[in-house]
């Protein structure tokens, strides 16, 4: 995947910013509306104040000494008043777009990480990528905020007080300011360049520390078996040092920074000022016009010694934002065909033909698997590990395509229908069955979100959950924990079988459900899983030959290819792989 160009990502996010969704696009209009008023009302105070102070100091009649200061003076505050309520109806308006295109941005990544396949999620750092979206997502609303409250307000500004001071003391006030504005973005421009890789480094070292403390967080009980809470310390500690040396070159380039534009703001005044107070002394401007410079002086270059920030901050958060439009250039390696049908599942007949697949072209993993599981039919795979078995199942449910070869469902290729469809029409109870950190209730429903909770309860029920509802106090409504930690294995695997009971698909696939259990839980979760595949196609991933022996068929599988295929007794006549497996399972149970 090419790097991304700054030009590229906004290319990307503007569309977002002109869209008719929520009527974002007539918002917009109102907001930068509003935002002309707001300026003009900005520049137009000075000429007020400058009309102001000439009447108090050139004026001799004592009526109207008295009469027209008071109606400059209520002009002066009705025009304040209008540049404020001109300033906040944008708010008003801005703020809904602001916050609404980065829910739809962050929206839209979000889904489209789902859509990418298992090998992405397999590589990716958690941490790191849940920093990305944060970070990413608020740029967008920064950089929303900065551009129509300040850097466009801040251009829009500089124009019409050059084309005031031109109109009202020639061409050079004009100039000289433009040119400020002018050298002044050049050379912010310039340095922010080279100070851009700094921030870049202290940008990774962030994420280097935040995915080493999530990844240890998340495997807390790991540390405490091994005793590693002082590595994990010195491990994140490495991180941290890292990130503060690339922190504190950062903000020693800004200095450098800072000090030029410093140096360029305070050249210009002191131009600018001595031509207004040479043209006072000859008599060629008055007091209100030195008020008047001075006040257009002040009022832009506050905002404009904030523009280097401004500079800053839009390309660091552009960097930003460039890392989260990153996501959606990764190609999607599993896409449903133009069309595609959905799958039609009758009976519920699975055959691999010829199936060969590797992650690396190195390493090939399966060999051109063949095999069949008839309608209603209890198939069991097994093997040593690294054999291909768990391959299979990420096959099926097609988070990859097979690289050669095909696998089909009632004589549909499931390459030719749409993932959904196959995913729907497979119940799965995983080796390792992580629930996400919500209620019981949420975690069997997300079967099938729609259930009632009569079919919830029920659901339960029939997966043996009833003696640990008994003992909760909150029962449905019990918080599980992170990844579940606060069920035993037994008690997760249940809460796996009662949302696959939920979900009430014609092909069940059981990968490896009981071996992290113990004996006596083996037992309960093997009683239950039989009674779940009942008159049902059922694949059944097994490492622990004891819990297979009542499978229709066994296939055993080694270095990828079909070895053997039969029943448990026939497999224990053949006196081959299985056999000797069988034996050396035997020989460690005693």
């Amino acid at each position: 995947m090419e790097k991304r160009s700054q030009f590229e990502t906004l290319k990307t996010f503007l569309p977002f910013l002109w869209c008719r969704e929520d009527h974002i696009r007539w918002r917009v209009l109102a907001s930068i509306i509003f935002l002309i008023f707001a300026r003009i009302c900005m520049v137009y105070v000075p000429i007020l104040y400058k009309g102001l102070v000439d009447s108090l100091t050139q004026t001799v009649d004592v009526n109207t000494v008295i009469m027209l200061p008071m109606y400059l003076l209520l002009s002066y505050g009705s025009v304040r008043l209008l540049s404020v309520l001109f300033e906040q109806l944008r708010n008003h308006f801005f703020a809904f777009v602001q916050y609404t295109v980065a829910k739809v941005i962050a929206s839209q990544v979000f889904t489209y990480l789902h859509r990418l396949s298992m090998r992405f999620h397999l590589d990716r750092q958690t941490g790191g990528l849940s920093r990305l979206i944060d970070r990413g997502v608020k740029s967008i609303e920064f950089l929303l905020h900065i551009a129509l409250f300040d850097i466009i307000p801040t251009i829009i500004e500089m124009l019409f007080v050059c084309g005031v001071l031109w109109y009202y003391f020639g061409y050079v006030y004009a100039v000289v300011i433009f040119s400020t504005v002018v050298i002044y973005v050049v050379y912010t421009l310039t340095t922010t360049e080279w100070r851009l890789k700094f921030r870049r480094e202290m940008n990774k070292q962030d994420d280097n520390a935040n995915t080493k403390a999530v990844d240890s967080l998340l495997n807390y009980e790991t540390v405490k078996y091994f005793n590693n809470e002082q590595h994990e310390h010195d491990r994140f500690e490495k991180s941290i040092s890292r990130y503060v040396q690339a922190g504190v070159k950062s903000a020693t380039s800004l200095a450098v920074v800072n000090i030029g534009q410093g140096v360029i703001i305070t050249v210009s005044l002191f131009i600018v000022m001595y031509m207004a107070a040479n043209g006072i002394v000859e008599n060629r401007m008055s007091i209100g016009d030195f008020v008047l410079v001075n006040t257009y002086l002040m009022q832009l270059f506050i905002p404009l010694n904030f523009l280097g920030f401004f500079y800053r901050a839009t390309r660091q958060h552009l960097t930003d934002m460039e890392k989260l439009f990153s996501t959606l250039d990764v190609p999607q390696e599993v896409v449903d065909e133009e069309g595609a049908p959905s799958l039609d599942v009758k009976v519920g007949g699975i055959e691999f033909k010829d199936v060969c697949f590797h992650y690396n072209p190195e390493r090939p993993i399966l060999k051109g698997v063949s095999f069949s599981v008839n309608p209603g039919e209890t198939v069991a795979l097994v093997g040593p590990s690294g054999a291909g078995k768990s391959t299979i199942n990420r096959l099926l449910f097609r988070f990859y395509e097979v690289c050669k070869g095909s696998i089909s469902i009632d004589g549909q290729d499931i390459k030719k229908v749409t993932q959904g469809s196959v995913r729907s029409q497979i119940g799965i109870v995983p080796q390792d069955t992580v629930l996400f950190n919500d209620t019981l209730h949420y975690n069997i429903a997300y079967g099938c979100p729609s259930a009632t909770d009569k079919e919830i309860q029920k659901a339960a029920e029939m997966a043996q959950l009833s003696v640990l509802l008994e003992r909760l106090p909150l029962g449905m409504q019990t918080m599980v924990g992170e990844r579940g930690l606060k069920l035993s294995g037994g008690e997760k695997q249940r809460v796996a079988i009662a949302r696959t009971i939920l979900k009430n698909t014609p092909i069940l696939l059981f990968d490896e459900a009981t071996s992290a259990l113990d004996s006596a839980t083996e037992q309960e979760i093997l009683k239950s899983l039989e009674d779940l595949s009942k008159g049902r196609t059922t694949l059944i991933i097994a490492h622990r030959l004891s819990t297979v022996k009542h499978a229709d068929r066994i296939i055993v599988l080694d270095q990828g290819e079909v070895v053997e295929s039969g029943d448990h007794d026939s497999l224990i006549a053949n006196n081959d792989l299985y056999a000797q497996m069988w034996q050396r399972q035997q020989r460690e149970k005693s």
